[in-house]
């Protein structure tokens, strides 16, 4: 399902090179760029945004369910921020890839839903393509993330460095019955 999905408020899909100035809005804010990876740095400009719209790309093209993509309120003008299903790049690979969902928005769209509504859908998506695990990890401090993992009933697992090289919390999902998401 690498084009996208949609669930009833939002049109989940590829970033297009004509949204790399409201991609760079997003991604130039220190209270989002400060809990990615394990040295947060932000975007030098709109244009470099470019080389990020075509690995993104690239990860919709791979085999499987696999995306990074642009989060689209029904009747919006543009993306409110991002949502990744897609393989660890320094996790397991083979036949068994360990995949890892995140979300990252625009400040001024956080506390609307955005994000647990867009992750139920990544994760409906990853049960319907027969994955049977997939994994969240957020920074020591962000509150905010923890608490859509608990919406999305993500199991806690405790620190790990296992990915990115970076300790963080690592949450776990597998199908329902073992826990999903409930609603607004």
């Amino acid at each position: 399902m690498s084009g996208g999905y949609a669930t009833p408020r939002l049109v989940v899909r590829p970033w297009r090179h004509d949204e790399v100035d409201i991609m760079y809005d997003v991604y130039r804010r220190w209270d989002v760029a400060r809990w990615l990876g394990a040295t947060p740095t932000v975007p030098e400009s709109a244009g470099a945004m470019h080389d990020t719209v075509d690995r993104w790309a690239a990860v919709c093209e791979r085999p499987g369910t696999y995306g990074v993509w642009a989060v689209v309120p029904v009747g919006s003008p543009g993306p409110v921020g991002t949502i990744l299903l897609a393989p660890f790049p320094d996790g397991r690979g083979g036949d068994a890839p360990e995949i890892e969902i995140g979300w990252h928005l625009h400040p001024d769209h956080w506390g609307h839903g955005y994000a647990t509504e867009a992750g139920a859908g990544a994760l409906d998506q990853a049960w319907a393509a027969g994955l049977t695990e997939v994994w969240a990890l957020v920074h020591v401090g962000n509150e905010r993330s923890v608490a859509v993992t608990r919406r999305l009933g993500m199991q806690p697992t405790g620190l790990t460095g296992r990915w990115y090289g970076v300790e963080a919390l690592a949450f776990r999902a597998g199908p329902p019955p073992l826990g999903g998401y409930q609603g607004p």
